[in-house]
């Protein structure tokens, strides 16, 4: 299924009510979480309604897609850093359990077995936000990740670098590698989200809808997902024709 917003701050809102209705009505739920400047508006949304309504957090549990290898938790650029800065940092009460991968690890092989491992242990996700890289990588998996991957470190491509080189002060220091959720796991969670917003995804989007479901479009493999629902605002789905649309309906 699909939705359209006029605007990136309605797809925001609508995606922020989404997780606060599923947060309701699992409170020990399981969520999967993502990062960038797509989720900085849904997660304000989502602190807003979970302040309005003093939603209780203690029995929810958080796994996030990705983590840099190398960076420390107190890295600006760290995902747990920014999970902090837009999120848990504000929130009215605290998940009991908030995981993401530790990619200052001494055995990083390691670290992605547990990883995986934790997810399953807790059921697997109930909920996943995703976005989208401009090549198509959901969490860090690039093209020809194999569908059937679990959590593992990925060496990062230029592309992806460049994507995320404007969050760091030089291109240097964008790290050259990270540890990802597989496809794997993003894939057994029991519903998924995507939100893509902004003309500069529109190429992306069309090629997501054109991609047949195969390795050099990871985000292709959504399409095959029994509960999967696609965010986008007018900008992002400015190149699909109501033919292609239909092919998600």
């Amino acid at each position: 299924m699909y939705r359209i917003f006029n605007t990136p701050e309605q797809a925001a809102q609508f995606t922020a009510q989404l997780l606060h209705e599923f947060i309701t009505q699992r409170p020990d739920g399981v969520l999967g979480l993502a990062t960038g400047g797509t989720m900085e508006p849904v997660y304000a949304h989502l602190i807003e309604r979970l302040k309005q309504h003093n939603t209780p957090l203690e029995q929810l549990t958080t796994f996030n897609l990705d983590e840099y290898v190398g960076l420390s938790r107190s890295h600006p650029q760290s995902y747990y850093h920014y999970m902090q800065e837009h999120l848990f940092a504000h929130l009215p009460s605290c998940p009991d359990s908030i995981n993401l991968p530790n990619g200052c690890a001494t055995d990083l092989e390691q670290e992605c077995r547990r990883y995986t491992a934790a997810i399953r242990s807790h059921g697997g996700l109930d909920l996943q936000l995703l976005g989208v890289g401009s090549n198509g990588q959901i969490g860090f998996n690039e093209p020809h990740t194999a569908f059937n991957s679990i959590t593992h470190v990925v060496e990062l491509s230029e592309q992806t670098r460049l994507d995320n080189g404007r969050f760091f002060d030089n291109f240097e220091e964008v790290p050259t590698q990270a540890i990802t959720m597989g496809i794997q796991d993003i894939m057994q969670a029991k519903q998924i989200v995507l939100v893509v917003t902004g003309a500069h995804k529109a190429h992306t989007v069309l090629d997501f809808f054109n991609s047949p479901v195969c390795e050099s479009m990871p985000a292709s493999c959504l399409k095959d997902h029994p509960n999967f629902l696609l965010v986008m605002d007018q900008a992002a789905a400015q190149l699909v024709s109501p033919e292609l649309l239909s092919t998600l309906a």
